[in-house]
């Protein structure tokens, strides 16, 4: 029985000269950075050319990966870095949003959701709704935590804060998140529990 090579073989393999096993790990990823670099992008064709990049970065630094962490972890780091370059480029607002955008932004969201619906009658497309009205830190600490698989203590890593603090942050996003998802998608969420 032939059992896939781990990624630390692959990495440890593309650094003594075998490029090609790279392509493995690009395989492996490929889902997991188009879907964080789409959440933090938006648009499509950015967000390919932004994981595009990402791994063409991944592939330079992979003599820095340690193994000290996962390396789903080391790369969402390249992953939110990218993001953060390429919208600071774009000059698009990083940061939290007064209300006034967040109450027009939500009004958009639930319109286009309700044009949509017929197409997406899914729990996931749902909660990718209700996580797109969150601020961007709560939908990171969502998408990471839901999304990438991370645990408390790589989230902490990666955001730079104590596990705890990590903890109340993820306790509260989804606290926000349950609130749109009640709020906006009620009868859709209904709809699903009787099916």
């Amino acid at each position: 029985m032939h059992t896939a090579p781990t990624d630390t073989e692959i990495i440890s393999r593309v650094l003594k000269g075998e490029q090609q096993m790279y392509a493995h790990i690009v395989e492996r990823y490929q889902t997991y950075v188009f879907t964080l670099v789409l959440r933090m992008v938006e648009s499509r064709e950015d967000a390919e050319e932004v994981a595009q990049d990402i791994f063409v970065k991944a592939y330079r630094s992979l003599a820095d990966f340690r193994g000290e962490s996962k390396f789903s972890t080391w790369l969402y780091t390249i992953v939110r870095t990218s993001c953060i370059t390429f919208l600071r480029k774009k000059k698009l607002q990083t940061t939290s949003i007064d209300n006034e955008k967040i109450s027009f932004q939500i009004k958009n969201h639930e319109s286009s959701f309700r044009a949509n619906l017929v197409e997406q009658k899914s729990k996931q497309a749902m909660v990718n709704e209700a996580i797109k009205m969150l601020s961007n830190d709560d939908a990171e600490i969502i998408t990471l935590f839901y999304k990438a698989e991370q645990s408390l203590d790589e989230m902490g890593k990666i955001l730079g804060l104590e596990p705890n603090n990590v903890k109340v942050k993820l306790h509260r996003a989804r606290q926000r998140l349950k609130e749109k998802m009640e709020k906006y998608f009620s009868h859709e969420v209904r709809e699903l529990q009787n099916d």
